[in-house]
């Protein structure tokens, strides 16, 4: 039988995990800007004594042509994890399996334990809490997932399409070479007709 202390059990459990997500939270945004400050903080130059040295002559080293792909890769490296990573993974996907798990455990127990069909308001309640935002998240992604899939048809037909264009662009050519084939072809035997002398009887 679920009574309020096992109510308030779940909600001290609910908003200590909030609290350590939080805390996880201001410990990751507080070492990315750290990071991001020493990157920009420049170290102070000492000015030393300049000593000429004998020139010598030095061969320039052979410069090697980087591939596009790894420029790329190691741009998308340098990027590294981004705010929003963070907030996603730490607060918006706990929240959303925290909502689904209090609203399936509220349904097994309410159909298993008349005493929280007594208290559903309480129980709706605190599901509405966690369900507007996480709704809300789960509208976003939606959206994000529906981007994605028009970007995938959108390249899939421009694949389909360039793959079409291409073969008939092959059967032209194919159509060309065997025409001139064939002309090349009868010009020979004409010439060859011409140029045959004629046999006296």
């Amino acid at each position: 039988m679920i009574n309020y202390e096992q109510l308030n059990m779940i909600l001290m459990l609910a908003a200590a995990a909030a609290a350590l997500l939080a805390t996880a939270i201001t410990l990751a945004v507080t070492v990315t800007l750290l990071k991001k400050l020493y990157r920009t903080m420049s170290l102070p130059t000492i000015s030393l004594p300049r000593i000429r040295l004998p020139k010598i002559k030095q061969q320039k080293p052979k410069t090697t042509k980087q591939r596009r792909t790894e420029r790329m890769s190691k741009d998308t490296a340098s990027e590294g994890i981004t705010f929003n990573d963070i907030f996603m993974f730490m607060i918006a996907v706990p929240l959303v399996l925290l909502w689904v798990g209090f609203a399936g455990f509220v349904i097994h127990s309410g159909l298993g334990n008349a005493a929280v069909l007594e208290n559903i308001e309480a129980y709706t309640t605190l599901i509405a809490i966690l369900g507007g935002p996480a709704l809300l998240i789960i509208k976003d992604a939606l959206d994000v997932w529906k981007q994605e899939q028009a970007e995938k048809t959108a390249f899939y037909k421009v694949k389909a399409q360039s793959v079409i264009d291409y073969n008939d662009a092959a059967q032209k050519q194919l159509q060309m070479i065997e025409s001139n084939a064939q002309a090349q072809e009868h010009k020979m035997e004409s010439t060859t007709i011409k140029a045959a002398p004629v046999k006296k009887k």
